[in-house]
């Protein structure tokens, strides 16, 4: 059943007066331009431009609702609290599932559509968890597919910037509105096209090893697994290693085991192979 249930999910409740100005200046989501009905991709990053907390945030009657993975749900509103200051701003948080439905289970589904997936071509509609279902791998394989990484599963937390997981492509980065946390650190990366790190489908003959197992191309690290099902997974990698790899057929190995890696096709990114290392 084209179905999962992610019962490890809390929500972070934003109300009040200025919500909306309180999240738009302050996460990397064009809050103001968020459309009802719909969950897009979101962060809160470091000085430095890295991922502090991610999430998907949507409006609500009252305000806006942040999903995020129950284990950093406390740490999420500890920081929303110490920038609220005097602030218009109601916060509080909920644990709670959510169930995802997708293919024909989506088509009439009501709920909240899944932005990121909606990039890819792809209906996923979110709902208060309703029904537990046990397919957890079948959701898995559906971000394998589409290319769609997650924390901490696929990367940790203060260890990507945005463009790593693909923020500027799948609607959770905006370069048009003013400054938040991390902004100065994106626009560069973004201006002078200097990501290297990207989001790639995994593939091997065989069945892959563990998440985590690193990834190498003569004997050097390009990166490691994220989520594994069977012989396809995710990963980040130094996509300049990569295509340099590929364009010299110098095998590419997870663990002991030999892969091929392509870039989500939605992106229109391919590997580099010019001398300093840029996306062509």
């Amino acid at each position: 059943m084209p179905s999962a249930s992610l019962s490890d999910r809390s929500f972070i409740h934003v109300g009040g007066a200025d919500a909306q100005s309180f999240l738009h200046n302050l996460i990397t989501t064009d809050v103001n331009g968020l459309p009802t009905g719909e969950a897009r991709p979101g962060a809160l990053l470091t000085p430095q431009g890295k991922i502090l907390f991610d999430f998907l945030i949507w409006r609500t009657g009252e305000g806006f609702t942040l999903e995020c993975p129950s284990g950093i749900a406390d740490a999420l509103l500890k920081r929303l609290t110490m920038y609220k200051l005097r602030a218009a701003v109601s916060l509080s948080a909920t644990a709670g599932g959510v169930s995802l439905l997708w293919g024909e289970e989506a088509d009439s589904a009501q709920g909240i559509l899944d932005a990121a997936f909606a990039k890819v071509g792809l209906r996923v509609i979110r709902q208060p968890e309703t029904e537990a279902f046990d397919s957890r791998e079948a959701y898995d394989r559906l971000r394998i597919e589409a290319g769609i990484v997650t924390a901490p599963q696929d990367y940790a937390l203060q260890d990507a910037f945005p463009h790593d997981v693909l923020m500027d492509m799948n609607g959770g980065l905006s370069f048009r509105k003013g400054c938040y946390v991390g902004q100065e650190v994106v626009s560069r990366m973004q201006h002078r096209g200097t990501a290297r790190r990207r989001v790639v489908q995994v593939v091997a003959d065989d069945a892959l090893p563990e998440t985590g197992t690193e990834l190498t191309a003569d004997g050097k690290p390009i990166g490691q697994l994220g989520t594994v099902v069977g012989n396809r997974a995710l990963a980040i990698v130094r996509i300049d290693r990569a295509g340099d790899a590929m364009a010299n057929a110098v095998p590419i190995l997870a663990g002991a085991v030999t892969v091929r890696l392509a870039l989500p096709g939605w992106t229109g990114l391919s590997f580099p192979t010019n001398a300093d290392g840029t996306e062509s």
